[in-house]
């Protein structure tokens, strides 16, 4: 439940013989929980590249089947965005188009998970090398035009490892180009990123669970600072010029993966179960029952229970057909969005000594509410458990807060969180016992959130937070974007 918001969602598909805008858009699907705001498909159809995306749900943005018919082609990629720089918008919604030099065989769409802390910097060289501007007031459209520019006097592969070679932060991208779909990871390996095979094609995707759902099976992570091409050669990679350091976002682990997913070949739901075995032995209580906030506070609810004995419950009932609640901006309208999302079980509840496990606490305002429904429900006493460390510094590389002021842990001690919450015992998991249930080493994962160890150095700028490119906002329907050239579409019966 925590108020942390998320990233992004990419997928990419090459496969000429298959229906690639249907498997994206089930790819699209599977990785929803990563992004909420909009979605959008292009799809490379010989020398064209077609895009359609909308503000929405995969689901709501491509909600009539001549959509997905229209956008015919050998290769596709697909984004699922919240926003880390640049409003909420259509005018920043991706996969992003680039096709201002009029080549058919120039264009490429980009679709990019993460935050670049450069981007200023790139901002800059656009102007001062081409005399360009940004039209969007995302990142990932600094990145694209740079590609655009290189991409006009070499060939793809050099243009991409140039401006790579140019960025620093966080990067997961997907890019479409008329005869390939291309992946990179930054050298830092901040974002999850992973390979798969499918019948006659490969595919790319944020995370191994919407592998699956595609007929796809899992093959490999994309190393950080790895660059990759899916073609009919099948896969093949290069290295960027940084030498990789692994320092992937623990976030990742304790929260945003879906349980599912497989992160360096483990099971996403099997760490979170030994954070919570990791929560009792560090902090033991007396207690009836053990309730997980749902749903990202459940696995680690039931290894609190393994490890305790203490039975763990269904104290509270969610409401599957609310949105998550940071989706509103307003907080009031949040606080309200938890009351709506879950319903607690009075008779399981009434006279009980509770156990309530979330998976981290941000911000502290809606959390709160969750102790008080159950006051209010009849629970006799409850003791918060949290399987991530006090978040006390800001994030640059892609979770939505930018400041400390934003994070209770920065503002108020343990003592006076807990009584702001209202519980009677609370206790964060310690960084050491975090990382241990992970099996992987401490070294290799970005734990700046909480011990402000920021691993990719921050330009000063970056204090301004995500609206630092905000000019200007977009409206309006969903879109076509295409070269200039287009393509007929198909008749809806073929």
């Amino acid at each position: 439940m925590s108020e942390a918001r998320e990233k992004c969602a990419v997928f990419g598909i090459y496969a000429p013989a298959r229906d690639v805008s249907r498997i994206t858009y089930y790819g699209l699907f599977a990785l929803q929980h990563r992004g909420q705001e909009s979605s959008g498909i292009a799809v490379a159809h010989g020398e064209h590249i077609t895009c359609y995306k909308d503000m929405g749900l995969v689901n709501q943005v491509f909600s009539r089947e001549e959509m997905l018919q229209l956008l015919k082609g050998t290769a596709a990629i697909g984004h699922n965005r919240y926003s880390t720089t640049g409003r909420s918008v259509k005018a920043n919604a991706q996969p992003l188009v680039f096709d201002k030099h009029f080549m058919r065989k120039r264009a490429l769409a980009l679709g990019h998970n993460g935050n670049i802390v450069n981007a200023m910097e790139l901002a800059q060289v656009l102007k001062r090398e081409f005399g360009i501007r940004a039209r969007t007031t995302s990142d990932s459209e600094l990145m694209g035009l740079l590609l655009q520019e290189h991409y006009a006097r070499t060939s793809f592969k050099e243009a991409l490892l140039t401006v790579c070679n140019m960025c620093r932060g966080a990067f997961s991208m997907v890019l479409l180009t008329s005869d390939a779909v291309w992946a990179v990871r930054d050298p830092w390996g901040v974002r999850p990123l992973c390979l798969g095979t499918i019948k006659k094609g490969h595919v790319v995707a944020s995370e191994s669970c919407a592998l699956p759902l595609v007929g796809a099976d899992y093959e490999r992570e994309v190393e950080p600072g790895e660059v990759v091409r899916l073609d009919d050669e099948g896969i093949t990679s290069w290295r960027l010029n940084t030498p990789p350091q692994r320092k992937e976002c623990i976030f990742e682990y304790f929260y945003f993966a879906r349980p599912d997913t497989l992160l360096r070949g483990r099971e996403v739901y099997t760490m979170r179960f030994r954070m919570g075995r990791q929560l009792y032995r560090e902090m033991p209580v007396e207690a009836d029952m053990v309730i997980g906030v749902p749903e990202s506070g459940r696995p680690a609810a039931e290894g609190f229970s393994a490890e305790s004995g203490i039975p763990v419950r269904e104290g509270l009932v969610k409401n599957r057909y609310v949105a998550r609640t940071f989706i509103e901006p307003i907080q009031s309208m949040r606080q309200e969005g938890v009351r709506m999302k879950y319903s607690p079980l009075e008779e399981t509840l009434k006279g009980k000594r509770v156990v309530l496990v979330d998976d981290s606490i941000v911000r502290g305002n809606t959390t709160r509410e969750i102790p008080a429904m159950l006051r209010e429900a009849g629970a006799a006493e409850i003791h918060m458990r949290v399987s991530s460390p006090p978040i006390r510094h800001p994030c640059f590389y892609g979770i939505d807060f930018g400041t400390r002021e934003e994070l209770i842990a920065a503002r108020k001690t343990l003592p006076e969180i807990r009584e702001y919450l209202g519980v009677d015992s609370l206790h964060y998991i310690s960084i050491d016992g975090m990382v241990k249930a992970t099996g992987f080493d401490k070294s290799e994962f970005c734990l700046a959130c909480f011990n402000e160890q920021y691993p990719i150095p921050l330009p000063r700028q970056m204090e301004l937070g995500k609206y630092i490119f905000e000019q200007s906002s977009g409206d309006g329907e969903g879109e076509f974007e295409q070269a200039p050239v287009p393509f007929p579409p198909l008749d809806k019966g073929e």
